[in-house]
């Protein structure tokens, strides 16, 4: 794995060592950034975002994001061996200050309510077998921590038809032969 643009481009991503996570290959990472980028449906802007990276794993999205000029990412993980990976990730590619982690399971912790900021790009990543991506999302809009014009982008299995809330509006979705990014916000 790599960063594919920005000032880091080029830059080896380190992986874990098991398979208990499932990075989020180059191709689709590319294909997500160019949506951002280039949908007139999203008013969302990489540069100098603030951004929340939910399963964050070993860091590919968020890292890409600083890359491509995001301002700051707030990292969430709970698994012991690919926190230490996303850790050297961020060392090596020297990003410490613009980085925070959060070492929580979300769904045991009051989580969301306790952020001190609102976020412009919340990306969701679980594994692809979780079943609480209605939870996840009625649990953000509760919390209100996505800013106006923010957006949601949620990476799944293609084979799952998610339920969403009532106040999630999917405004855009792309399939990648086994997975799909469904990039959405709050109406």
């Amino acid at each position: 794995m790599r960063i594919i643009s920005g000032q880091l481009k080029g830059k080896k991503i380190l992986e874990p060592k098991d398979k208990n996570t499932r990075p989020l290959k180059d191709l689709a990472k590319e294909s997500l950034f160019n949506i951002i980028n280039h949908s007139n449906k999203l008013s969302v802007n990489i540069e100098n975002s603030n951004i929340l990276d939910l399963f964050a794993g070993v860091g590919s999205f968020g890292l890409e994001a600083l890359s491509r000029g995001a301002n700051q990412i707030t990292f969430v993980e709970n698994y012991p061996n690919v926190i230490e990976v996303l850790k050297k990730n961020i060392k090596n590619l020297a990003l410490i200050n613009k980085c925070k982690i959060i070492e929580k399971d979300i769904f045991k912790d009051i989580f969301f309510e306790k952020l001190d900021q609102k976020y412009n790009i919340i990306f969701l990543d679980p594994p692809f077998n979780e079943t609480k991506v209605y939870e996840l999302i009625s649990r953000i809009f509760l919390a209100n921590i996505l800013k106006k014009n923010g957006i949601i982008i949620l990476h799944r299995n293609n084979k799952y038809k998610e339920n969403f809330p009532n106040e999630f509006k999917v405004v855009y979705e792309k399939n990648y032969g086994l997975s799909k990014i469904v990039f959405g916000n709050f109406s």
